[in-house]
C-alpha cells in the first residue's frame, strides 16, 4: 500500500519539488497539501504549478487535513508553522518529516517530546549527498586532531532567515563528535573587530547570503603546509526532495522515535 504523504508548505518552491517526487514516486500517494491561511495557492489543485492535476486542492486548515488518512507530513515551512503541525501529528498520529530549521532549544526538545509518541526524523538537511558529508567531516576531525584548524563555510540565496544555517552547525558538531569536544565550547559562530589570535581547537564559521543560491557548505582542516577541504553544492532542491521522501517511506516501516538522516540512509 503507498505510502499516504501530506506536504506543508505547498505553494512554495520546496513544496513543488516535494509534490512532484510525490507524484513520481508509485509507492507514494499525495493525500493533503497545506500552505499558511492567505496563501494564493489555497484553493488550487496542488499540482496546478507543475501543469499536474492531482485532485489534492490546498488548503489552509492543517487540522482538517490531518485529522484522518495521512500517514507522514513532510515539513519545510518556519518554525512557528512546524511547532503548529507538530501538535496536530502527534494529536492524529501522523509521523512527520522536519526539514525546517532555525529552532530555538526549547522548540527542539518539544520535537523530541513528540518523539515519544509518533516517529520523526528530524534532520537540519535531508539531502542525501550532504548527509554523507557529515560523515565524512566526521571521519576526517577523527584524523586530524587540533594542529589542523576546522572552518565552516556557507553560502545561501539572500531569503534564508537563520544564520549560521542549520546544515553549518551540523558539520561543526561532526567535527567536536570526531575530535571528543564539547561543539559549545569550541564554535566560534562569528568574528568581528580585534579578534587575536585563533585560539587552538576552536571551530569556525563563515556565512555569506546572496542572490538565489540554494546552498553550498565547505569544511576546510587547515594545518602547517597543507589544507584539506571538504564540499557539497546543491544545483537543485531536488535533491532535498529526494532525501524527504526516502525518510517518509522510512517512517512507514518505523515506530515513534527520533531519527535523523543516518537512520534513514543506514549511515
Amino acid at each position: 500500500m503507498p505510502v499516504r504523504i501530506a506536504i506543508a508548505g505547498a505553494g512554495g518552491r520546496m513544496g513543488r519539488m516535494l509534490i512532484e517526487a510525490v507524484l513520481a514516486d508509485a509507492q507514494a500517494q499525495l493525500v493533503a497539501a497545506l500552505d499558511q491561511p492567505g496563501s494564493p495557492a489555497i484553493g488550487q489543485d496542488a499540482g496546478a504549478a507543475l501543469g499536474r492535476h492531482t485532485g489534492v486542492a490546498v488548503s489552509g486548515d492543517a487540522a482538517a487535513a490531518l485529522a484522518g488518512g495521512v500517514d507522514v507530513l513532510i515539513d519545510f515551512t518556519r518554525p512557528e508553522g512546524t511547532m503548529a503541525h507538530l501538535a496536530l501529528a502527534r494529536r492524529h498520529g501522523v509521523k512527520l518529516v522536519v526539514g525546517t530549521t532555525g529552532f530555538t532549544p526549547e522548540q527542539k526538545a518539544a520535537i523530541g517530546a513528540a518523539a515519544q509518541d509518533i516517529g520523526i526524523v528530524f534532520a537540519p538537511n535531508m539531502s542525501v549527498g550532504v548527509n554523507v558529508l557529515v560523515k565524512l567531516v566526521e571521519a576526517a576531525a577523527a584524523a586530524l586532531d587540533e594542529r589542523y584548524d576546522a572552518e565552516v563555510y556557507e553560502v545561501h540565496h539572500r531569503h534564508k532567515v537563520d544564520a549560521p544555517s542549520g546544515t553549518a552547525l551540523a558539520l561543526g558538531e561532526a567535527v567536536a563528535r570526531g575530535r571528543g569536544v564539547n561543539f559549545a565550547e569550541r564554535a566560534v559562530l562569528s568574528r568581528e573587530g580585534h579578534t587575536g589570535e585563533r585560539r587552538r581547537g576552536d571551530i569556525g564559521f563563515g556565512t555569506l547570503r546572496g542572490g538565489d543560491i540554494i546552498g553550498e557548505h565547505l569544511v576546510m582542516f587547515a594545518g602547517t603546509g597543507e589544507r584539506i577541504e571538504i564540499a557539497h553544492k546543491s544545483g537543485s532542491r531536488a535533491n532535498y526532495a529526494e532525501g524527504s521522501l526516502r525518510a517518509a517511506h522510512f517512517l512507514a516501516a518505523h515506530g515513534p522515535g527520533l531519527y535523523g538522516m543516518a537512520d534513514v540512509l543506514g549511515l
